[in-house]
C-alpha cells in the first residue's frame, strides 16, 4: 500500500503540476494561465521538499530496493526538473535523481528519447 501511495504521489503531485506548466507553454499568446502556472510551481516546490525529506531515509522511494514508486518518480522528476529545477537545498533529491538516471533501463530510455527532447516546449 505504501508503494502505491508513493506512486500516486509522483503522478499527482509532481507529474500533474509539471504537465500544467508544460501545457501552458503550448497555449496561444494571450491564453496563458500565469496564476495556474505559479500554483503548479508552488506545488512542485512543496513536493520537492517532501521528496528531499524522504530521500534522507533511503536510496530509493521505498527504502533500500528499487520499486514501482521509483518507476513513477523517474519521468515525473525528469520533466519536473525542466520546469522547476532542483534547488541547492535539495541535495537528497538531486542525488536520488542521479541514481535514477544511472539505472540501466532509465538511462536507455533517456538515450532513445534524446532526438525528441527538442520537441519539449520551452519557456517563453
Amino acid at each position: 500500500m505504501q508503494t502505491r501511495l508513493r506512486d500516486r504521489f509522483y503522478d499527482l503531485y509532481v507529474h500533474l503540476p509539471m504537465q500544467k506548466i508544460m501545457g501552458d507553454r503550448l497555449r496561444a499568446d494571450g491564453k496563458q494561465d500565469p496564476h495556474g502556472v505559479e500554483e503548479a510551481r508552488a506545488q512542485l516546490r512543496t513536493s520537492y521538499a517532501m521528496i528531499e525529506q524522504q530521500m534522507a531515509k533511503g536510496a530509493w522511494a521505498m527504502g533500500a530496493d528499487f520499486s514501482l514508486a521509483d518507476c513513477a518518480a523517474a519521468p515525473s522528476l525528469f520533466y519536473g526538473s525542466m520546469v522547476v529545477p532542483f534547488g541547492d537545498a535539495q541535495q537528497n533529491l538531486k542525488a536520488y535523481f542521479e541514481r535514477l538516471k544511472t539505472r540501466p533501463s532509465f538511462a536507455r530510455v533517456l538515450k532513445e528519447a534524446e532526438p525528441y527532447f527538442q520537441m519539449v516546449p520551452k519557456e517563453r
